[in-house]
């Protein structure tokens, strides 16, 4: 099969590729001004694409003869991200949704977070519908590109896969890897409110992809691991499992004012911002999925069921 990974220089994207390389699959890693790891360039059954997704004509040459997309690329960490979503998230997986079906690609997966369906708990969980109302920009874009692509995909012979995911842990996974470092240097705060988070570790959410791409999935799946539970609660267990102060709390109206004084931070200096407002606003949405349909098509049974059993990869 010929897949090809979008965002393959990203964190996400690339930790897939690095799973799919040497196996069965010819990877095709599409590019736009960041190259993917050095060890994947030149490496057996592995060809580098170079296209933009905000300019079409450059598509239909990266998705020729491609049997599966698994999307990933956006755009992270820039000041006021309401000003670029609705193209990085929405305007990217249209135009290459429409390049996919126009070149008959016989699967689309497009790797998106239980967000889009607004605040969910293990009361109310998500279910992989379109019934919520999403808080964030963030979420709002990522829900309209999934719209778009069912849109694009319809009555075509592209079958289109939706992975909602929870917060992915493992080592190496960007965000994780901040909170270590934060937590190192006594600067990881979050707020006191509970909010629900469902976890998936790494080596779990790769072998659902790898399963999203190899079996006869469509539709939408919710993914996530045996034991929802606060992020409060998520980030106290890893500083303990680091030898780690646990992080300190505060009012949540002081987080938005860090959001937004990095923002303008990041503008002034024309630098990236670790922290934007609209993060922080999807950070403080809980998010619960059912995973009912992950266990019965992709991912029976997790390698790691709960966060105690993946704390070994961290």
């Amino acid at each position: 099969m010929n897949i090809l990974i979008t965002g393959a220089a990203g964190n996400l994207g690339g930790f897939l590729a690095h799973d799919l390389v040497g196996g069965p699959h010819l990877l095709r890693l599409m590019v736009h001004r960041t190259p993917p790891a050095l060890d994947l360039v030149g490496a057996p059954g592995v060809e580098i694409a170079s296209a933009d997704l905000g300019a079409p004509p450059s598509l239909p040459a990266a998705v020729e003869g491609i049997d599966a997309i698994v999307h990933f690329a956006g755009v992270l960490f820039r000041p006021f991200p309401q000003r670029f979503l609705p193209s990085t998230n929405l305007e990217y997986v249209r135009n290459l949704a429409r390049a996919a079906v126009a070149a008959g690609v016989r699967r689309f997966i497009l790797v998106s977070f239980p967000h889009v369906e607004g605040e969910s708990t293990p009361a109310a969980p998500a279910r992989g519908g379109f019934e919520g109302t999403p808080i964030s920009v963030h979420a709002q874009t990522r829900r309209a590109a999934e719209l778009a692509l069912l849109e694009a995909a319809g009555g075509s012979a592209t079958q289109v896969v939706i992975l909602r995911s929870g917060l992915i842990y493992g080592r190496g996974v960007l965000m994780i890897e901040a909170a270590r470092w934060l937590l190192q240097h006594r600067l990881l705060g979050v707020w006191r409110r509970p909010t629900w988070i469902h976890p998936l570790a790494l080596p779990d959410f790769l072998a659902c992809t790898r399963a999203a791409i190899e079996r006869p999935a469509s539709g939408i799946y919710l993914l996530g691991d045996d034991q929802p539970m606060t992020l409060q609660a998520f980030l106290d267990r890893l500083a303990r499992h680091w030898g780690y102060p646990r992080p300190w709390r505060a009012p949540a109206i002081l987080f938005p004012l860090a959001g937004l004084a990095c923002e303008l931070w990041g503008a002034l200096w024309g630098k990236p911002a670790p922290l934007t407002r609209d993060f922080i606003r999807i950070g403080m949405v809980s998010h619960v999925g059912d995973t009912g349909r992950m266990k019965a098509e992709l991912r029976p049974t997790l390698a790691y069921p709960t966060l105690e059993d993946g704390l070994p990869l961290l």
